[in-house]
């Protein structure tokens, strides 16, 4: 509760205005996983929990709101494990005429002042580290996170991000903004104009974990609608988690959205580290788990 009042003052601050958008949608966009499906009687269609809200984010960044957010729950119908629920909460913001850069100030800052807030002080024991939020938050591209771990790696943009998982993200404890992803992992995010293969998009580790994803708005309709494109070849490919194209999101761009960088904060994995919990389910008051067999059972 006080993380979430503290993130709240905070935007609120800085201009910010609450929004809620869809939890059920016609399409399952806005990141990359499996969504729950249900069906609208009345009006005879298949609708999706959603995945994410942030194709309706910028929606209403396109339509003028330039600072804008929502702390909701998103749905995935994925696995369970000690760092992901079926359904979790999720703060996600945009604004207008930032980059990626700005955005990593702003995030590093209203982290740092909500846990200040929250737990007050600075440093977190989590587990046997203690978690320094003091301290500025190194800025590390993962190419060269991956050859600090694992210096003889060959490291190519097609085994960039199952190397990192393999060998660097365990290993980064301390607040970490990991950045220079793969353009072809990040279809949401504009292409470093130092780099075209590269995305300018960020994810921050902290304790071993992602806590974040960030990333300059891709704004360019037809560039979108290409890298929606890319992401159907792989859908259809078997990859159950790649993107659906959103026509409707690429006629939005065509009006004209101004450069914006966002964020996606996953408020129980924030909670899980500051409360000095291990799993997942023990952040969240009534958790999925699979249900007790009764007696008859058992004794069959």
């Amino acid at each position: 509760a006080k993380i979430i009042s503290s993130f709240r003052r905070y935007l609120e601050d800085d201009g910010y205005i609450e929004v809620e958008t869809p939890m059920l949608t016609p399409k399952a966009t806005g990141a990359a996983a499996e969504p729950f499906e249900t069906y609208h009687k009345a009006l005879d269609i298949p609708l999706f929990a959603r995945i994410a809200p942030e194709l309706y984010l910028k929606r209403l960044v396109v339509g003028g709101f330039e600072k804008v957010y929502e702390l909701n729950r998103n749905f995935r119908n994925e696995g369970l494990s000690h760092k992901h629920s079926p359904e979790f909460t999720m703060l996600e913001f945009y604004c207008a005429y930032m980059d990626v850069n700005g955005m990593m100030d702003f995030a590093e800052e209203m982290i740092r002042e909500s846990v200040q807030k929250a737990t007050g002080g600075l440093q977190i024991g989590y587990e046997e580290n203690t978690i320094d939020f003091e301290k500025p938050f190194e800025r590390l591209a993962m190419k060269d996170a991956i050859l600090r771990y694992k210096p003889d790696a060959e490291v190519t943009e097609e085994n960039m991000e199952g190397l990192f998982d393999q060998y660097a993200e365990e290993n980064i404890i301390q607040p970490t903004f990991i950045i220079d992803y793969p353009k072809k992992i990040s279809p949401l995010s504009k292409a470093s104009p130092e780099n075209p293969e590269l995305a300018e998009r960020f994810e921050l580790f902290i304790a071993g974990a992602e806590r974040a994803n960030g990333f300059s708005e891709l704004n360019d309709p037809r560039e979108q609608y290409d890298r929606f494109v890319d992401q159907m070849k792989e859908r259809e490919s078997g990859d159950a988690e790649a993107m659906v194209l959103d026509e409707d999101y690429v006629k939005a761009l065509s009006y004209g959205m101004p450069p914006a960088a966002g964020i996606g904060i996953g408020i129980d994995r924030l909670v899980m580290l500051l409360t000095n919990q291990h799993s997942i389910r023990d952040v969240i008051l009534f958790p999925h788990m699979r249900p007790e067999k009764n007696t008859q059972e058992i004794e069959e």
